[in-house]
């Protein structure tokens, strides 16, 4: 186990599906209260349903001025806008829908710079995934060619982190830090991933069609998504921007996983949530906890229940660090064309 994990009690403690049923049942994440984001502007992905919205709905419970809704549906946002809104006494344009398609590079990219002609971005919660049933390439453009779970839960989000990170440095030395919020899951600590098998590159072993595991690919993908964010973690400074990773635990009410129309694994997925899941509201609890609770403490970890928790098992062994130390090299190399390495180098120490 590393020298710096910071926990009293082994992480395979809580990463058995024992332990995530015992919470699903057992254990309520606390609301957030006390609480005041007037003046503050937030960006929160896949915001037009599920938790996404309902992260976005407590985010403005707790006066958040500004809004954007990410989402590649512009018609879906602006549903998602009419819902915010209703009740509401805010101001013009507090609420505002941004299209983003995270399985295209170019659409991630512009959105970033849109990003920058913000006043002020305080938090981005960055909630949109996917969970494919089916083996399917994103093929928007060459550079964007991979198994579609790996390039959105991955690569994509990653990339995207980075390059929120300019706005959301603070503009003044009074400032708090900015808030990247990249939400996590109990799954990645069940995947049956355990190393490189002497596999390089990494990334393109999971572009292969066989064999193709939906569920595992899902839960590796989460993993690897960990890995990567910890990585980043490292490399910008928290007294600038603090990142955290936290876990909603299973909810339902949300389309994560489902093919388009009706089948019936969907329904019996359907009824599984109702049975062991939480709803939107509860889930999205721990998001909101963290991108407002927690302080430079949090940089790095992940938040379950609204509290500090271990990450997957994995990333504290010498192979997991071995694996991120790869994949990292691996993934700062495809997108150095958005000049990735040189944004880092202005976030390992207060300027």
């Amino acid at each position: 186990m590393s020298t710096d994990y910071p926990f009293d009690s082994p992480p395979e403690r809580r990463a058995t599906v024992h332990a995530h049923l015992w919470r699903q049942f057992f254990v309520t994440p606390p609301p957030i209260r006390d609480v005041d984001l007037k003046g503050e502007t937030a960006i929160v992905t896949g915001s037009n349903a599920g938790l996404g919205f309902e992260c976005a709905h407590q985010l403005l419970d707790l006066g958040l001025s500004k809004l954007i809704l990410a989402v590649r549906s512009d018609l879906k946002g602006q549903r998602a806008k009419a819902k915010l809104s209703s009740g509401r006494q805010l101001q013009d344009g507090a609420i505002e829908v941004w299209n983003l398609d995270l399985l295209s590079y170019d659409s991630i990219t512009a959105f970033a710079e849109r990003a920058k002609t913000l006043q002020r971005l305080n938090i981005a919660v960055l909630n949109a995934s996917v969970f494919k049933q089916k083996y399917e390439v994103a093929r928007p453009a060459p550079s964007t060619s991979h198994e579609e779970s790996i390039q959105v839960n991955v690569i994509s989000n990653l990339l995207l982190s980075i390059l929120l990170l300019p706005s959301l440095r603070p503009k003044a030395p009074s400032d708090s830090p900015g808030r990247l919020v990249v939400v996590s899951s109990d799954v990645a600590s069940w995947s049956k991933f355990t190393g490189t098998d002497g596999a390089e590159p990494l990334f393109s072993t999971f572009d292969k069609p066989e064999p193709f595991d939906f569920w595992d690919r899902y839960c590796i993908s989460k993993l690897l998504s960990q890995l990567m964010i910890s990585e980043l973690a490292k490399r910008v400074h928290p007294s600038i921007v603090i990142i955290t990773m936290p876990n909603p635990g299973l909810t339902y009410g949300t389309s994560l996983g489902r093919l388009p129309g009706w089948n019936p694994g969907d329904y019996i997925g359907d009824v599984l949530k109702y049975i062991f899941g939480r709803s939107a509201t509860l889930g999205a609890r721990t998001i909101v906890a963290g991108a407002v609770k927690f302080g430079s403490n949090a940089h790095g970890q992940y938040i379950e229940d609204g509290k500090l928790e271990p990450l997957a098992p994995f990333t504290y062994k010498p192979e997991g660090n071995h694996v991120a130390r790869l994949l990292w090299n691996e993934v700062m190399v495809e997108l150095s064309f958005a000049g990735v390495e040189s944004i880092l180098d202005e976030f390992s120490a207060p300027s």
